[in-house]
């Protein structure tokens, strides 16, 4: 069961004495959030630690505690998401399991607490108060523009998928049992304290949510308080627990987790069907047939040793291939990511400005929303994000899938589906020019003819993936 309450002082002596954990102190007050680009946004989200400091020391390997005292950083974190939010939002339509989970941990289990349809905030208030249980709210981002915006440059900073979940626990209560969870995990807190204990993995980097009994954890390696402004990090499989302490009225926090099955064992499994197929085009050892009956055999020892010759020879083509065909990874990201957060500011979304012609300067817009891909089935395709809330044109493959061997610039809206522009092939050079450059004329885009050059770039404008400068 979680201590009840209100030592903070023993709590910090123990800190200082057992816990081998970072705690910065800031010495100055840590600016705001940072929406310049996804590199600064990260960076103010772990100031005053260092980017190179924090993945050098602490990413995958042990969690890092900032403890702020800023009122300034307290009330942004606070804007993020209250308690007092959740009347209105329960007035819009939210429903238990869809939107909200209702639980507590009693006896080191969890107990879910849900009714059936749709959330009645009255109910909500009283299972609150009156059953101390927690409201965990789903994909706050929804509803909160800021966490969108968070979100959507972190996905864009670490290339890989971004959730969250706000967690509002009542005092003396706790509402998860100690488990490990396969993300690498941020909190912030937004309102009032949480006390945390964290405890050494039994798996390292683990693939899957587990709940560890008390019992078998041990002593916590790290506790401590978390107040408003705070941050936390640990990385996946670090085994945790954290509940509200008695004299705090509640305590709300957000999580947001990233790198979930994006190991080098998830890429490997998905980079390598397509690597065999380009490979075994060109080598007949890969053509030849198994053994008789290799598939009837429960021991396959004496085709192991002709097994592992031919992943040399994967091994061999690969070191000399640039590119990976596309993979469900990479394609997964593209489809769920979160598109980027314009606000009010939908002039981006409607073509615009001067038409582009041979001689213009030109700029891709969205850039950290553009992928290029080359999919199995030996089709090219640039991808790009663009705000749900829209319908796009373009030309439409089956399901986004572009056909006869053409470049595509996809990007995806409702009901997230990918649609894109098709070019030949021999677009290709031209569109990864205009990713991979701030700007480019038109005239230098590297295609056989003017009027091609010209073509691609009214076909970008067109759907305002490129601006003319």
């Amino acid at each position: 069961m979680p201590k009840k309450g209100g030592k903070h002082a023993e709590m910090g002596k123990e800190m200082q004495t057992q816990c081998k954990r970072a705690k910065v102190e800031a010495a100055c007050s840590p600016s705001i959030m940072s929406f310049e680009s996804p590199d600064s946004l990260f960076g103010s989200l772990i100031s005053p630690i260092k980017q190179e400091v924090f993945f050098r020391e602490y990413w995958e390997q042990k969690p890092l505690l900032v403890q702020r005292n800023d009122p300034l950083l307290a009330a942004y974190y606070q804007s993020l998401f209250q308690l007092s939010d959740l009347k209105e939002l329960c007035s819009q339509g939210l429903y238990y399991g869809r939107d909200i989970n209702i639980c507590r941990c009693v006896n080191g289990k969890k107990k879910v607490l849900n009714k059936e349809g749709k959330v009645n905030y009255m109910q909500l208030k009283k299972d609150f108060d009156q059953k101390k249980a927690t409201i965990q709210f789903h994909q706050p981002q929804r509803f909160k523009e800021e966490l969108w915006k968070i979100q959507e440059k972190l996905e864009c900073y670490f290339g890989s998928l971004v959730g969250s979940n706000v967690y509002i626990t009542p005092q003396g209560s706790q509402g998860l049992p100690p488990h490990y969870d396969d993300v690498e995990v941020f909190i912030l807190q937004l309102e009032g304290e949480k006390h945390w204990r964290l405890y050494k993995p039994t798996v390292h980097l683990a693939r899957e949510y587990n709940v560890e009994s008390e019992d078998k954890i041990g002593n916590p390696t790290h506790e401590f308080i978390l107040k408003p402004g705070d941050l936390l990090y640990f990385p996946r499989g670090t085994i945790h627990q954290a509940d509200t302490p008695l004299g705090i009225s509640y305590s709300t926090h957000v999580t947001i987790s990233t790198y979930q099955n994006n190991s080098w064992g998830d890429f490997i499994l998905d980079a390598l069907p397509g690597l065999v197929f380009d490979t075994a085009k060109e080598d007949v050892a890969l053509r030849a047939s198994i053994p008789r009956q290799l598939l009837m055999q429960v021991d396959i020892g004496d085709s192991t040793e002709k097994l592992s010759s031919l992943l040399r020879r994967l091994a061999d083509r690969l070191e000399n291939t640039r590119e990976l065909r596309s993979s469900d990874m990479k394609k997964d990201f593209i489809m769920n990511r979160l598109p980027p957060c314009l606000g009010c500011d939908s002039d981006a979304l409607t073509p615009g400005g001067k038409l582009p012609k041979i001689d213009s300067k030109i700029r891709l817009q969205f850039r950290d929303h553009a992928v290029i891909t080359v999919e199995p089935d030996q089709e090219n395709s640039v991808s790009i994000m663009k705000p749900l809330s829209y319908t796009w044109g373009g030309s439409v493959g089956d399901k986004g899938r572009c056909t006869d061997r053409k470049v595509c610039f996809n990007f995806v809206s409702l009901p997230q589906q990918a649609h894109g522009l098709r070019f030949p092939l021999s677009y290709l050079d031209a569109l990864k020019q205009i990713w991979s450059s701030s700007t480019v004329y038109v005239k230098d885009l590297k295609l056989a003819s003017d009027a091609e050059k010209v073509n691609l770039a009214l076909s970008l404008w067109t759907e305002c993936l490129i601006e003319v400068i």
